[in-house]
């Protein structure tokens, strides 16, 4: 049965090509730095639960569950040693072996729109793929056994999409399998360090959810305001949302820190609010905050280096008026619905 690490040991060894094509370039002044990032990355993918069992093994004394621990040290580990080369700017640009200007952009005009094909395969075959796996129990028991899969049906769906898209590019553009690998090294290096920082976020996010946040929210705003006032209670929740998620990077983060701090006990519970439209225009409150950070880096930071834009910061900027404006908005809209 095919199961969900299979993708990630894709993943991981696609980095792993990428770092040593990185070791290999010469045009880069850190070309070890980098390479070693992207590996130390791929490393990351490719460890799974066999890991812990032959951690244990090493030693008769440890349990499987001792070399469960042992690996996410050395995981953790990895994660230091990748944040320091990271933050000593040790991931830089290359040579990537490109066409020249003149090549594509006679390429560009044989191809017309059909240089879109590739990109709308990959949601065509996710959104089919999903669909037929739900729709038809035994195709999905077929490929992936009994019980519920329903984040795996995604992933797989989603991957086999990007390699028919990937199969289809190479088809229309003549192009080599290995320089395609090189301009996915050339799209990991423009990102660099904010390339693995959505996952960095979902971490954190579950730290802060283990580490009682949402009670210590509750307990500051209950002491420090005047939350027996509705629109002070309002705009307090609306804008810790707003602000969470730019700490976070991720209102799916935020949202239940805040809700189980200030959204339930105090606007709903104290204040009798509808949760329903609490939770929607919470989102929405959140999402303010997405439009204002770099820890968005996946909507904010990746487009301007995909870009090359010459200001990193360039995107925020030009969000920056529309998130405050509708965080207001979304106060007043919370402040007059949830109460009625």
């Amino acid at each position: 049965m095919f199961q969900q690490h299979y993708l990630f040991w894709l993943a991981g060894v696609i980095l792993l090509v990428v770092a040593v094509m990185s070791w290999r370039d010469s045009a880069n002044p850190r070309r070890l730095t980098t390479g070693l990032f992207w590996a130390l990355y791929g490393v990351v993918f490719l460890i799974g639960d066999w890991s812990y069992t032959l951690m244990a093994s090493f030693s008769h004394s440890l349990s499987n569950e001792d070399g469960q621990q042992k690996v996410h040290i050395i995981v953790g580990a990895v994660v230091v040693v990748m944040a320091l080369i990271a933050g000593f700017g040790g991931v830089r640009l290359g040579r990537y072996h490109q066409r020249s200007a003149a090549e594509r952009k006679a390429s560009a005009e044989r191809l017309h729109n059909r240089l879109f094909l590739p990109a709308l395969i990959i949601p065509v075959v996710t959104v089919v793929g999903v669909l037929a796996f739900n729709h038809i129990p035994a195709l999905q028991t077929a490929f992936f056994g009994s019980g519920e899969h329903a984040t795996l049906v995604t992933l797989f769906s989603m991957t086999s999409g990007c390699l028919i898209a990937w199969l289809v590019a190479l088809k229309m553009t003549h192009d080599s399998p290995r320089q395609s690998l090189q301009e996915a090294r050339r799209l990991l290096d423009a990102i660099g360090w904010a390339f693995i920082l959505p996952q960095f976020l979902a971490t954190l996010g579950l730290l802060f959810t283990a580490a009682g946040v949402g009670t210590a929210i509750s307990h500051l705003t209950e002491t420090w305001l005047a939350v027996d006032n509705r629109f002070i209670a309002v705009a307090t929740y609306a804008v810790s949302m707003a602000l969470l998620t730019m700490v976070m990077g991720n209102a799916f983060a935020a949202f239940p820190i805040v809700t189980a701090g200030i959204g339930i006990p105090i606007l709903v519970l104290q204040h009798g609010g509808n949760p329903a439209v609490m939770a929607a225009i919470g989102m929405f409150s959140g999402y303010c905050g997405t439009l204002m950070t770099p820890m968005a880096a996946n909507y904010n930071i990746v487009p301007a280096a995909l870009l090359e834009l010459p200001d990193r910061n360039a995107v925020i900027k030009a969000q920056l008026p529309t998130g405050v404006l509708l965080l207001i908005v979304n106060i007043f809209l919370l402040w007059f619905l949830m109460f009625l």
